[in-house]
C-alpha cells in the first residue's frame, strides 16, 4: 500500500504540467572536507562520438569495452561537473562549464549558472575562479551574455601561465575531434583571454588559493592542464579532466581532446596509482555525477569506487 508520501511523488511525475518542476533528476551534490565546504554542479552532459574516448585503441576492443559498461558504441553522453568551494572567507569556482554555443549545438549542457542560482547561490558571492585549464566547456560559462557584470570587478581567476601561453597559438595536431570543435574551442579561449585578462592569476606549478586549496599544474591534457587538491584533515582532488571513466579500466587510451595524449596518459597513471595509495577521494570533471569515489588497484588496471550518497 502506497502511502501519501509516496502518492504525491508518483502523482507528481506522472502528471507533470500540474507542478511544473523544473527538474526530476539531482544536479548538485555537497560534502564536507573538514572545515572546507565543497559542492558539485552537473552543468549537463556533451554527447559525443564514442571513438573520442580512446581512439588509438582498436575499434573492437572499443566497442567491447563499451557493450561491458552497457553504452552504446556509436556516441554518448559525457557528465560534465564544476564545483564550488567554500574555505577561509573565500568562494571559489572550479570551472564554469560550457556556456552557450549554438553553433556545437549542444542544448543539454550549459547548466551551471542555473543550477548555482538554485542551489542560492549568488554569482556576486563568487571571489575566485580556478581553471583547470581552457577548454571551452570550462570556461564558456564566464561567456554568456550579462555574466561578467554579475561577477565581482575584483573577482581573480586563477589558471596557469602554460595555458594562457598555450592558447596563443594552439596546436591540435595531436589531437582527434569531431569537426568544428577545434574552432570553437579555440574561439573560446580568444574571447576569454581578450575579456579576462585583468582577472587572470596565473602561477607556474603551484597556487594556494584558500586555506587548504591548492591547485597544481599537471600538463597532458593541455600544457598548463592542472588538478585542485582539497585538503582539511581529509583530502579530495577534482581531478578537471585528467581521468575520464574509460581511464580506470584503459589508462593508456588516447582521448580525443589531448593535446599531448601520451604525456595525459602518464599524468594519468601517475594520479591514479597516487589516489589509490592515499584513499583519498577523487573527482573529475567528465566522471558520472556527482563523480565523487576512490580509486582502487585491480592488476595492471585501476577500479573506481564510488563513494555512498551521504543523506
Amino acid at each position: 500500500m502506497l502511502d501519501a508520501t509516496t502518492k504525491l511523488s508518483l502523482d507528481t511525475i506522472s502528471n507533470p504540467d500540474r507542478t511544473k518542476p523544473e527538474e526530476l533528476v539531482p544536479s548538485r551534490y555537497a560534502l564536507r572536507i573538514g572545515e572546507i565546504d565543497v559542492l558539485v554542479i552537473s552543468d549537463g552532459v556533451l554527447p559525443l562520438p564514442t571513438e573520442m574516448l580512446g581512439h588509438n585503441a582498436s575499434p573492437a576492443v572499443r566497442a567491447a569495452w563499451l557493450d561491458d559498461m552497457f553504452l552504446p558504441r556509436d556516441a554518448c553522453d559525457w557528465p560534465l561537473n564544476a564545483v564550488l568551494v567554500r574555505s577561509g572567507g573565500r568562494t571559489i569556482l572550479i570551472d564554469a562549464g560550457l556556456g552557450f554555443d549554438p553553433d556545437l549545438q549542444l542544448p543539454r549542457a550549459g547548466q551551471l549558472v542555473k543550477r548555482l542560482e538554485a542551489a542560492g547561490i549568488d554569482l556576486a558571492s563568487v571571489t575566485d575562479v580556478v581553471l583547470t585549464h581552457m577548454h571551452m566547456d570550462h570556461i564558456g560559462g564566464l561567456l554568456v551574455d550579462g555574466m561578467k557584470e554579475r561577477l565581482r570587478p575584483d573577482l581573480r581567476i586563477h589558471v596557469a601561465a602554460a595555458e594562457v601561453k598555450f592558447w596563443e597559438s594552439p596546436d591540435f595536431s595531436h589531437t582527434s575531434m569531431p569537426p568544428g570543435f577545434p574552432d570553437a574551442l579555440r574561439s573560446a579561449a580568444k574571447r576569454f583571454a581578450k575579456e579576462y585578462h585583468s582577472h587572470l592569476r596565473t602561477f607556474d606549478e603551484k597556487h594556494e588559493v584558500a586555506p587548504g586549496v591548492v591547485v597544481y599544474r599537471t600538463g597532458g591534457h593541455t600544457p598548463g592542464h592542472s588538478v585542485v587538491r582539497m585538503a582539511s584533515g581529509e583530502g579530495l582532488t577534482f581531478a578537471g579532466d585528467a581521468v575520464f571513466a574509460v581511464g580506470f579500466d584503459q589508462p593508456d587510451w588516447h582521448n580525443g581532446f589531448e593535446h599531448d595524449p601520451e604525456e595525459a596518459a602518464r599524468v594519468r597513471v601517475r594520479l591514479l596509482r597516487e589516489m589509490a595509495e592515499t584513499g583519498e577521494m577523487l573527482m573529475a570533471t567528465h566522471l558520472p555525477f556527482p563523480s565523487v569515489g576512490r580509486v582502487a588497484i585491480d592488476g595492471d588496471a585501476f577500479r573506481w569506487v564510488p563513494v555512498f550518497w551521504d543523506y
